[in-house]
């Protein structure tokens, strides 16, 4: 399943991003969301993110609702971390999976980046993907699922 772009992260790794994730967030980090991509003109609509933030979120908006999604986030919800084959520089991104109304799966792949390195609370959260996942989940994606 590892391969040079992809890799699992220790559980004690997964919940010290996460807990970066929060304090940034907290600290007034601005959420970049991408509703339109170019990928998206060759999947269903239902697997692109502004559908799937405008049918789970309908009433509002969505940069609020992504900041109390990526609040929520777990340990338990982590895949795995990739590399950004398109900006090899840039940090890796975290790829999470959460499960809405008991069957919707959707996958979540986002990366923080300090923007000012003299100033921490200067970050900015950037959400590649928060889409229907294509295919559901499996629970052997999950490596720390349970493992509590």
């Amino acid at each position: 399943m590892q391969n040079e772009n992809k890799r699992i992260e220790t559980e004690m790794e997964v919940k010290s991003y996460i807990a970066k994730l929060r304090h940034a967030i907290h600290s007034g980090a601005k959420i970049s969301f991408q509703a339109e991509r170019m990928v998206d003109n060759e999947r269903d609509i239902k697997h692109t993110n502004a559908y799937t933030v405008a049918t789970l979120f309908p009433n509002e908006n969505p940069i609020d609702a992504l900041k109390r999604e990526l609040l929520s986030l777990t340990s338990e919800e982590y895949i795995c971390t990739v590399k950004d084959l398109r900006f090899p520089k840039r940090s890796e991104m975290r790829v999470f999976g959460k499960t809405y109304n008991l069957s919707e799966d959707v996958y979540i792949k986002i990366r923080v980046e300090l923007i000012d390195p003299n100033n921490f609370n200067n970050h900015t959260t950037f959400v590649m993907s928060f889409h229907f996942a294509e295919t559901a989940f499996k629970e052997s994606e999950f490596p720390y699922r349970n493992s509590n």
